[in-house]
């Protein structure tokens, strides 16, 4: 049965979330792979756990009688013996580094299909570990078959309509960053907010914008907007700037309580402290509710927001649009992304570098960023 991403968030009732302003990137540390090891779990289930120095970003691919995690900007550990318990289907596994990205290959006893994304899930530091990727699967899992090309497209319009918050950072007395040429973040971000949201009402999303003119808006205010309109996906737009001219790129970002870098731990701290942003709990909920909508957090919203953001960063790509050097995905404690609404910031390029300057003005890359994003919301799986 599937359970809507809406149905999930509601439980956890109302959090306040605030938005922290435009992102100034740096390059990402590279993460490192710690172990990785099997087991069995009730139902015959198979076990694979997979832990990294820092929050994975990760796909998963499916040739005959294996399993492949892709993991985003991880360097494979020659000295690293897989740990492997008897009675599993995973009979061997290697390490392949392809570019910046590690393969962990499962070789299996027996074919699988596609693994439920409830049955895979990141849990957070712990004792001695660190980031654990942890995937459930059995052998021929009924119901459970990968998407045709013709089923996804199906799904790409919305048989209900999915509510979409674009939020256009900055407005008001709150220019955001400068070009150069004097281009004004605000004004960037919003025309490609305005443009986003005609395309996404006219394949069947129902959207809002946190702002739809030149207006300042609190950080809390555009929180609220988000949670009040029971948002499923919440999508943070924003140009960058950097002190290196050269400098340009796309980059994404979602939520972890550690950061993939130390500038955008750095950067995440300097922009929660500024609004006096309390982002380590939830006070206006007894003990117990804030409990229950921490682990929602870590064991739903982020994974929401992890798997919008990789298929977001794929279609950016998929169209040539310029990334910044890095993996697909980055993470840090920045409080636009502490909510109960899945979602990402994404930084649309650079205003410090003059031709992204020039580009991001142009209506025609506008329009291209624009589309990028519509597939991206269109083939986001809204159910689990």
């Amino acid at each position: 049965m599937k359970v809507s991403r809406r149905t999930i968030l509601q439980v956890a009732g109302f959090c306040t979330l605030a938005i922290a302003l435009m992102p100034k990137m740096a390059f990402a540390a590279r993460n490192s792979l710690r172990t990785v090891r099997t087991g069995l779990q009730p139902g015959n289930k198979t076990r694979l756990v997979i832990e990294t120095s820092q929050r994975p970003s990760y796909s998963l691919s499916y040739p005959a009688n294996q399993l492949i995690v892709t993991l985003s900007n991880t360097s494979a550990n020659a000295s690293l013996a897989p740990t492997l318990v008897s009675g599993t289907l995973v009979k061997s596994i290697t390490q392949a580094q392809v570019g910046d990205k590690l393969q962990i290959i499962a070789n299996l006893s027996k074919p699988i299909n596609e693994i439920p994304k409830g049955q895979i899930m990141i849990l957070s530091p712990n004792g001695d570990n660190d980031y654990r990727l942890v995937i459930d699967f059995i052998a021929g899992q009924p119901g459970a078959v990968a998407k045709t090309n013709t089923q996804q497209q199906k799904q790409s319009v919305p048989t209900e309509k999915y509510t979409i918050v674009i939020d256009a950072g900055h407005g008001g007395k709150d220019p955001g960053c400068i070009g150069k040429n004097g281009t004004k973040e605000k004004t960037v971000v919003l025309a490609i907010a305005k443009k986003l949201k005609t395309k996404l009402d006219d394949a069947g999303f129902k959207t809002y914008l946190t702002r739809s003119g030149d207006t300042y808006l609190k950080l809390a205010q555009r929180a609220e907007i988000g949670e009040k309109k029971h948002a499923d996906l919440f999508l943070s737009l924003h140009a960058n700037a950097n002190p290196s001219r050269s400098m340009k790129g796309f980059s994404i970002y979602t939520l972890s309580e550690k950061a993939s870098d130390e500038e955008a731990q750095k950067l995440a701290d300097a922009e929660n402290a500024a609004d006096k942003i309390d982002v380590s709990g939830f006070e206006q909920f007894d003990k117990d509710i804030r409990v229950a909508l921490s682990a929602l957090q870590q064991h739903a919203v982020a994974e929401m927001s992890v798997e919008y953001a990789n298929g977001c960063a794929k279609q950016f790509k998929s169209m040539k649009i310029t990334q910044q050097p890095g993996p697909d995905v980055r993470h840090a404690p920045f409080a636009v992304l502490r909510s109960t609404v899945p979602g990402a910031l994404l930084e649309l390029g650079h205003l410090s570098n003059a031709t992204e300057e020039k580009l991001l003005t142009s209506a025609s890359h506008q329009d291209k960023l624009v589309n990028a994003i519509v597939k991206s919301v269109k083939a986001y799986n809204f159910d689990v």
